[in-house]
């Protein structure tokens, strides 16, 4: 029987530097295979979120009557750009856990022949979204723009909090790639996990709609306490402070994101380092 050689447990830094090269093609190809074969080809990454927004829109705003805040200080009112702008860091969330974690599995062979840093394959992936996210989040400026809101000021800030948001996603998803290659229930899993999480999330409706207590079994909990645990609150209402409002979020908040970030991270490494030594066996 061949042997399979399946490299050390964790790549280290070194490896990962030299290695830089290959995470650039592999980033690559994952864009150029978006809308392989597709006659609107990269205008998808338009129509989806669009498409979605006015699905959104219509039913949240004219059958459910969501009333969205106000901007502050931009004065801008606008249900679709309030949803829009949260929305499309919900969906960079998603589509980056989702590709993380079927990245092993769709580099089985790869994996099999020839050993480099595996967790390049996870994080090429979550680069390629975060590419299509700035496309979305360039013509969401552009749309602003358009009415009154201009947002190049706040660039700086919308780049910071992308960033750490793509750090946070790529620690999600390398767990999720490692685990999904032993247990391949944690698909199904996570499609009910970011049902829930979606709601969980002021993606919607405003933060001001969520209550400061709720009641439960006679006792007082901390709702909007244990809300805010949820890091996605904070990087939601980050782009919103940034796009809608035109303000910078604050302190707190990026704080709370960077540590969010930090600790995706370590928990995905250890994870990952925990399954990675028999990835070959498995596939």
């Amino acid at each position: 029987m061949r042997a399979i050689y399946c490299g050390p447990p964790m790549a280290t830094l070194s490896e990962l530097t030299d290695a830089r090269e290959l995470f650039q093609n592999l980033t690559l190809r994952e864009l150029r295979g978006k809308y392989k074969r597709s006659v609107l080809g990269w205008l998808w990454s338009l129509i989806n979120p669009l498409a979605t927004m006015a699905i959104f829109a219509i039913v949240f705003r004219f059958v459910l009557r969501i009333d969205p805040p106000r901007g502050d200080p931009s004065a801008l009112k606008s249900y679709p750009f309030f949803l829009l702008s949260g929305l499309l860091a919900w969906n960079f969330l998603s589509a980056g856990m989702t590709g993380g974690m079927g990245s092993l599995l769709a580099n089985g062979n790869l994996i099999k022949k020839v050993y480099f840093p595996r967790e390049i394959l996870t994080a090429s992936v979550t680069a390629s979204w975060a590419v299509q996210f700035c496309i979305e989040l360039s013509v969401l400026a552009v749309a602003l723009a358009f009415v009154g809101n201009v947002v190049v000021l706040w660039i700086p800030g919308v780049l910071l909090v992308l960033a750490l948001q793509a750090v946070f996603v790529y620690g999600i998803g390398l767990a999720l790639g490692a685990l999904v290659v032993y247990f391949r229930d944690v698909q199904h899993l996570v499609g009910i996990a970011l049902q829930l999480w979606f709601y969980a999330t002021p993606v919607i409706y405003p933060v001001e709609y969520v209550p400061r207590v709720a009641q439960l079994s006679g006792y007082e909990i901390p709702f909007l306490r244990l809300y805010q645990l949820n890091p996605m609150v904070h990087f939601v209402e980050a782009y919103r402070d940034l796009l809608y409002d035109l303000r910078f979020p604050p302190a707190g908040s990026l704080a709370y994101m960077a540590g969010a970030a930090l600790v995706s991270v370590a928990a995905g490494r250890a994870i990952f380092n925990r399954f990675e030594h028999r990835l070959a066996e498995e596939l």
